[in-house]
């Protein structure tokens, strides 16, 4: 335990220390800020007809939610393990008295909670839309496990890639590659015709998990796809620690 939250501690404090890490917040913040701004702007228009809330807009409904998540995650994941590669760290650190799992879980928890800092202040857009009228906490809360689970996946996804190569921009190009795979599923999801088909493919599409979460519906399943499908990628990641280890 203490090893991993060495790690842990390591990397939570590589983000706050990196320049880069600021400049993923202020154009998450900008970028979200303008969006949450539009959608408002859109539902006090008449002609929207008030049939949904901002929030509910906010929590995946939008292509900029999509494209927030894109561009994050291959820059905050990219350099957790490629750059210890590059630098040649990574064979110290693999001698220490850290096992592979540990240092993948140290790194991917750091990342995941520099994720969820990101959110944060996001919830200044509920305190916004109280002042004005009632709050539905229900579908708020379910769209902030929806953030967080899509959130979990993505930053696993990313480790491995980060661990797949030297290079930084490899690494998030391969990252960019496997999140379009999970947005090419919402779109095969309405080509396939097989009731088994399209039963898998509906597990799998993250845009209906977020539509789901927006109304305020928690399906267990989804869960339970955010936390297997995350615990595959860091077993593959761990996996190719290891094998790098006795290269």
């Amino acid at each position: 335990m203490s090893s991993f939250l060495a790690v842990f501690n390591r990397e939570l404090r590589a983000y706050f220390f990196s320049p880069t890490a600021y400049v993923v917040l202020t154009f998450f913040l900008l970028v979200n800020g303008y969006v949450f701004s539009l959608i408002v702007s859109f539902l006090n228009d008449p002609r929207a007809g008030g049939s949904t809330t901002p929030l509910k807009l906010f929590f995946g409904d939008t292509f900029f939610f999509w494209l927030v998540l894109l561009f994050i995650t291959p820059v905050l994941t990219m350099r957790l393990i490629s750059e210890e590669l590059r630098s040649g760290s990574i064979e110290a650190l693999m001698t220490a008295p850290v096992s592979e799992l540990q240092v993948v879980l140290g790194k991917y928890f750091a990342a995941l909670a520099f994720y969820v800092f990101l959110w944060l202040p996001t919830l200044a857009y509920v305190v916004i839309i109280g002042r004005s009228s009632e709050v539905d906490w229900g579908p708020i809360v379910s769209g902030y496990i929806g953030i967080l689970g899509i959130g979990a996946v993505f930053m696993a996804a990313g480790i491995f890639a980060s661990a797949m190569s030297k290079s930084q921009i490899v690494a998030a190009v391969i990252t960019f590659a496997i999140l379009m795979f999970f947005f090419a599923i919402a779109f095969l999801d309405n080509l396939v015709s097989g009731e088994t088909s399209k039963n898998v493919l509906g597990y799998m599409n993250l845009l209906n998990h977020m539509e789901e979460f927006g109304k305020g519906i928690v399906d267990t399943r989804r869960i339970v796809y955010y936390i297997t499908t995350s615990a595959l990628f860091l077993f593959l990641t761990s996996r190719a620690l290891e094998t790098k280890k006795w290269r």
